[in-house]
């Protein structure tokens, strides 16, 4: 038989910040074991959700029933009569209890539940005077009783840091917080459907390892005792991903945490979820065909339309999506012909018409920057903002990545592609460079900047190199912001919203 604690004082002790409810609620839990009741069994029946009662119910006959399980949400005491809500993983559903239905001791000890406790409840459905699907219950089981008391109903957890903190609380008392993150785990299924569908194979890759590549960003390190070594957390699977395609799979992918140590912000957050696939003798007008459908495929399966209301906005991720080339854009907002002209002409025309001036004095150097660097710029401050529906930003300059093949028509630029939606990005794209020797120098340059002090740039990846050197096929790569997806897909405003347990400052 379950037994309480019955030193209340020594547990006011152990929960810090017990206050007078927490200590009403012990006693409660005491008086529960007292009458042979467990408040702690280890299971229950197989439960119907409130959602597939509330649909059915014109169908349903007056002597079916049910059984359910919730956590309490609301309870209004009337004499003999008892009314109480409980919110179950699909919604909430009203509960009645009544002296006249069950027998007297059973009725008696609903004194002791209080809001926050886990029923199970059994009983036939009906509608009241007020119009509302109700259970008359005619037999309930206490699953867990709650010692501390919920966030108080209409207020909730206000603060930001605290519901992050205490996520837990945070879905309790927001349906639509649980909701997303149930919407969340239906949109990952639906991408693994959606690749599934086209043959691809899902792999999984390394978090940690002795070296780190396939993005510019600072990685975490820490320590592995058993080798005596310090290794880095992954801020990418790209290489791992091409060295599968070179063993032989055409098709593969992966989606799983990677880990860059950099700012924090809206759309920016040190552990995030990446999708990266590579797809064998395709190029980067492949990938955007790809992504677009991919996107399509998962608003339709999840939300049923393509459409999401955000920010005020009526986003339509319906395929096909516009395309943009980079200088385009740049020229059509700025007035410089990026493409055309030299870095030098470039600096003039900057100078000329006072653009980048806030960059500058946070530190941007205009003439140290590469012609690449300044037109990158000045379409993230001029361009990136501008684009509302889902966009293909395509054409890159070449010093912008190492690991993407030459533009077919301008030596100068590169097969690469950002998509956007307003103005975020939400991806990254190549027809990926399998020229073994050009790969080489490519990498031996990023390691010879990481050397020089530049944080973000990658360390020499031998091992990727020699698989390079055997022969990787023409491919075209793609990697997807699986957090930045969500933030559309559940019309969330922050990247924390959508992951569920952020780190938070303590």
């Amino acid at each position: 038989m379950y037994r309480a604690y019955e030193d209340i004082d020594a547990l006011r002790i152990i929960m810090e910040d017990a206050n007078e409810f927490t200590v009403e609620r012990l006693k409660k839990l005491n008086e529960l074991t007292e009458r042979g009741i467990n408040p702690y069994p280890y299971k229950y029946r197989n439960v119907t959700h409130s959602s597939e009662i509330i649909e059915r119910f014109e169908g349903l006959s007056e002597d079916e029933a049910f059984v359910l399980a919730g956590r309490i949400m609301l309870i209004r005491r009337m004499g003999g009569v008892v009314f109480i809500t409980i919110s179950d993983q699909e919604g909430q559903i009203q509960l009645y209890f009544s002296k006249t239905i069950m027998d007297q001791e059973n009725f008696e000890n609903l004194k002791l539940v209080d809001i926050g406790d886990i029923l199970g409840v059994e009983g036939t459905v009906f509608r009241t005077k007020t119009g509302e699907i109700t259970i008359k219950v005619t037999e309930y089981n206490m699953l867990c009783k709650s010692i501390r008391p919920l966030p108080e109903k209409y207020h909730g957890i206000q603060d930001a840091d605290l519901r992050q903190r205490h996520r837990s609380l945070d879905m309790i008392m927001n349906q639509n917080v649980r909701d997303r993150f149930i919407k969340r785990a239906k949109g990952m299924s639906a991408i693994r459907e959606f690749m599934g569908s086209l043959g691809f194979v899902e792999a999984e890759t390394p978090i940690l390892d002795t070296k780190y590549g396939g993005g510019e960003a600072k990685p975490f390190v820490t320590h592995v005792n058993a080798l005596g070594i310090d290794v880095f957390m992954n801020v990418s699977p790209e290489l791992y991903l091409k060295r599968l395609m070179v063993g032989g799979i055409e098709r593969v992918y992966t989606m799983g945490r990677s880990f860059r140590n950099e700012g924090i912000d809206r759309t920016h957050y040190p552990e995030f979820t990446l999708f990266e696939c590579y797809m064998a003798y395709a190029d980067y007008n492949d990938m955007m065909e790809l992504m677009e459908n991919l996107y399509e495929f998962v608003f339709m399966k999840v939300n049923g339309s393509t459409v999401t209301k955000y920010d005020s906005y009526d986003i339509d991720f319906k395929a096909p999506w516009r395309r943009a080339r980079m200088c385009d854009l740049v020229l059509e907002d700025t007035g410089i012909d990026v493409e055309r002209i030299s870095r030098e002409e470039i600096v003039a025309d900057i100078a000329d018409k006072g653009l980048l001036q806030e960059r500058i004095s946070e530190g941007f150097d205009l003439e140290a920057a590469s012609k690449g660097d300044l037109i990158l710029q000045l379409f993230d401050d001029y361009s990136a903002a501008k684009l509302v529906q889902p966009t293909f930003v395509t054409d890159f300059p070449i010093d912008s990545s190492p690991l993407c093949k030459v533009h077919r028509q301008n030596p100068e630029l590169i097969e690469r592609f950002e998509p956007y939606a307003l103005g975020v990005e939400l991806g990254n794209a190549y027809s990926e460079l399998n020229d073994p020797i050009r790969q080489r120098i490519l990498l031996h340059d990023q390691a010879s900047k990481l050397r020089a002090g530049l944080e973000t740039a990658s360390p020499m990846d031998e091992e990727f190199a020699v698989a390079i050197d055997t022969g990787m096929p023409p491919a075209g790569g793609l990697g997807i912001g699986i957090d930045r997806l969500m933030m559309f897909l559940t019309d969330s405003y922050s990247i924390k919203d959508v992951i569920a347990f952020p780190v938070v400052r303590r």
